[in-house]
């Protein structure tokens, strides 16, 4: 039986070029920074977590909810394939059982604060909103799209964000947990307008603020489909 079954609903995905040499740190030992056409990735996401069962149960209270996550791109090689990966900088989440159960069970990096989101339309397009309030200060991510399903094209930047399906983080320093994430390949939204109003240093620290005041490299928004997220197993090198 998967640990999580769920779905994840209306991502809205934020990608920034970034220098390598500053997620070295964050590398979990066993795996090695992922990149597309030689350049590194880190992406801030929106979307809804629904209908989530954990073993099998629903959790009251605990069934929907927003996350917003920042996260990079990592491969681990084994038995003869890649295995393409993320490792999470940051999970916000508004329910601290989720925070307690992913931090402790998966040394992951949630953290609960306040948030809130909106899923609006009119005649010709679909409005999303993602927002979590740190410090009194309501960050936010939206996103206006038509409402036309399109494929995620293959060999795409699209492709390569949204298609890795395992989850990485560090045990300690010599060891890495590992878990794998399932879904179907999404579809896509066209994008018309984004806007990001986030104080990155607030966030996420100084090591990221300079996310600030640098442009986004693109913003595509998936679908989204059910999930499942497996048990963990931990790496020793």
């Amino acid at each position: 039986m998967s640990f999580l079954t769920a779905e994840w609903n209306d991502l809205l995905f934020i990608n920034y070029e970034i220098d390598s040499k500053l997620l070295e740190k964050y590398v979990p030992k066993g795996t090695e920074l992922d990149l597309w056409n030689n350049k590194c990735y880190i992406s801030l996401i929106g979307f809804m977590f629904e209908n989530v069962k954990v073993l099998g149960f629903k959790i009251p209270y605990h069934v929907n909810f927003e996350e917003v996550n920042l996260r990079f791109y990592v491969k681990r090689f084994e038995n003869g394939i890649w295995k393409r990966g993320v490792v999470f900088v940051k999970e916000i989440v508004p329910k601290h059982a989720i925070t307690i159960v992913a931090n402790t069970l998966y040394n992951e990096h949630y953290q609960t604060l306040p948030m809130r989101h909106t899923r609006t339309s009119d005649a010709n397009s679909l409005q999303f909103k993602y927002d979590w309030k740190n410090n009194n200060y309501w960050n936010s991510i939206a996103v206006k799209t038509k409402k036309e399903l399109l494929p995620i094209e293959k060999n795409s930047e699209a492709e390569f964000i949204s298609e890795h399906y395992y989850g990485y983080t560090k045990s300690n320093q010599k060891r890495t947990v590992e878990y794998e994430v399932t879904h179907p390949k999404w579809q896509q939204l066209e994008v018309m307008d984004y806007q990001v109003d986030v104080d990155f240093e607030l966030v996420y620290g100084k090591e990221f603020a300079f996310l600030q005041h640098q442009k986004p490299v693109s913003c595509f928004m998936a679908k989204g489909s059910k999930i499942t997220i497996e048990g963990k197993k931990t790496i020793k090198e």
